[in-house]
């Protein structure tokens, strides 16, 4: 190799350690950009965070919303309520979210009698 070479890759080499080197302010997106960046979903015309936030009834809520059915309490983001009536008074039945209401009641259901 010669002297002119040699010059020319320790040059280039110092340069591109340089720069993989910098200590330069990162660059954080923010704005729409952040948005892109991150994982979100849909519920009609907004975004949501599915780790923090469900959509239900086409609404943004909290992972811990809860709402009643009958005499129980659910978790609108993990369970839905689904009317159950095989008698003059009114039964509910606590599902887990993605489960038909119409499927047979399992041992995961918990059953609700209606408040009076």
């Amino acid at each position: 190799m010669t002297p002119r070479c040699y010059i020319f890759a320790v040059s280039a080499a110092l340069c591109i350690a340089t720069l993989l080197c910098s200590h330069g302010a990162p660059v954080s997106p923010t704005g729409a950009h952040l948005l892109l960046c991150q994982s979100h979903t849909r519920c009609g015309d907004k975004f949501y965070d599915p780790q923090q936030h469900c959509c239900y009834d086409n609404a943004v809520v909290s992972l811990g919303r809860t709402q009643k059915c009958g005499n129980c309490t659910f978790r609108v983001c993990f369970e839905r309520c689904c009317p159950w009536s095989f008698t003059r008074q009114e039964t509910f039945v606590v599902k887990v979210r993605g489960q038909a209401c119409s499927l047979p009641r399992s041992s995961d259901d918990r059953v609700c009698s209606s408040v009076s």
